[in-house]
């Protein structure tokens, strides 16, 4: 029973606690963002205490949403300088009838996109933003976000904290930005879900290599942005059909058994269908204008992966293309990487061999799990299987997910044969 709850509660945290952040935040005020991630929490907490000895509510969204809306409103009569906020809190939160809280999902969309937007006000450091959105609005904790920045969790801790001092004393609002100054806060925000979904495709650690709950937040969040008549952008499109495009192949990227299956590996009839369209329409979608961003480019590629009917009919000589106009686009070594592996697969793996050892010493890939595997994987494939063992050694020898280790065991088990 106690593990049914903590999934359960988990789940909820997960999808609910960003709505409730933002609808408290536009209730209390920007300068009560960290009472309102206080008062979301304390409904958790009592949710994990009271579920396993009354059992799991009915509609448990609708009994977290109502908790927090009591333990709000406990708040408000606390504190002297939100007096007079319960006629408003209260309205809020009545727009959610108790058996479902589905009936003011347009309310909570634009609190979150409103929220969204704050966090990435210009007065706030880069990396700041992003953890912050991630943190109310994305629910992430301050562990995950570390994860997903590979940086140290008192670091992640310093910028939340800094953040919220700005919107105190920068006195920042919860509210839409003019029009000369959304394009700027539209491009941290979409960096936030750009992140959002990676940590959810390909997490830093533990067990599981693929975070369904996170890559669908992220997909949700994208979908309140790119829909919404004033801050729908082609980029955001863009962005979007490249979440639905990857997505799609999560079915398929582990196996029964929670093994890694290479995108040569994975059994295509398991790809989701509706995601793809979806994905192929949005991409259509994002070709309005003159824009052309760094997602348009992804989302070409991922489109050349989840349009051809097998591995070998990839047109590589097309993700070439697509991802030399990305290196010009947005250059780095990772996608110099990424580049050389389509190298390899339309060239041959000795070409993506010399093109990665261009790349290699780059400081910020020096303990990069992917270059590593990859290596030992082309060198494999060339027949050098000295090299690509001590490649597969480096490679486990860095920090990964099990399903990650155990697939280069595989390998280099395969290597020393």
């Amino acid at each position: 029973m106690a593990g049914a709850v903590h999934g359960v509660a988990d789940h909820l945290f997960r999808h609910s606690a960003g709505q409730m952040v933002a609808t408290l935040t536009r209730v209390f005020g920007p300068q009560n963002v960290s009472l309102a991630e206080e008062v979301v929490q304390d409904a958790l907490v009592t949710a994990l205490q009271q579920w396993p000895l009354g059992g799991i509510p009915e509609k448990p969204a609708a009994w977290l949403f109502q908790v927090a809306r009591n333990k709000a409103l406990d708040q408000v009569r606390r504190h002297a300088a939100l007096r007079g906020k319960e006629a408003e809190l209260a309205a809020a939160f009545t727009a959610a009838p108790a058996e479902d809280v589905r009936g003011f999902a347009h309310e909570l969309q634009d609190d979150q996109l409103r929220m969204m937007l704050m966090c990435c006000h210009p007065a706030i450091p880069s990396e700041a933003r992003i953890a912050l959105t991630l943190k109310t609005v994305g629910g992430f904790s301050v562990d995950e976000i570390a994860r997903a920045f590979l940086a140290r969790r008192e670091a992640v801790a310093q910028r939340l904290v800094r953040a919220k001092r700005l919107i105190r004393e920068e006195g920042i609002a919860f509210a839409m930005p003019s029009r000369a100054e959304l394009p700027l806060r539209l491009q941290s925000l979409l960096k936030v879900l750009y992140l959002m979904f990676n940590e959810g495709y390909s997490a830093h650690a533990g067990e599981d290599l693929v975070r369904r709950d996170l890559c669908a937040e992220a997909i949700r969040l994208a979908r309140i942005v790119a829909d919404h008549p004033v801050a729908g952008h082609p980029a955001a499109d863009a962005l979007l059909a490249l979440m639905l495009l990857q997505g799609a192949r999560l079915p398929a990227r582990i196996d029964a058994a929670g093994e890694l299956m290479t995108l040569a590996e994975q059994d295509r009839s398991l790809w989701d269908r509706e995601m793809i369209v979806e994905g192929m329409r949005r991409l259509d979608r994002s070709a309005e204008g003159d824009e052309l961003t760094a997602y348009h480019l992804e989302a070409g590629i991922a489109s050349c992966h989840s349009t051809a009917r097998t591995f070998e009919q990839t047109p590589w000589d097309r993700v070439v293309e697509l991802y030399d106009e990305l290196m010009n686009v947005q250059p780095s070594p990772v996608v110099a990487l990424n580049r050389a592996v389509a190298v390899a697969m339309r060239n041959g793996p000795e070409t993506g061999i010399a093109a990665i050892e261009q790349i290699a010493s780059a400081h910020s890939l020096r303990d990069y799990l992917p270059l590593a595997s990859t290596l030992g994987e082309l060198c494999l494939r060339a027949g050098q299987r000295a090299r690509a063992a001590e490649h597969f050694r480096h490679a486990l020898s860095l920090p990964g997910t099990g399903p990650e280790k155990r697939f280069l065991m595989r390998k280099l088990e395969s290597a020393l044969r």
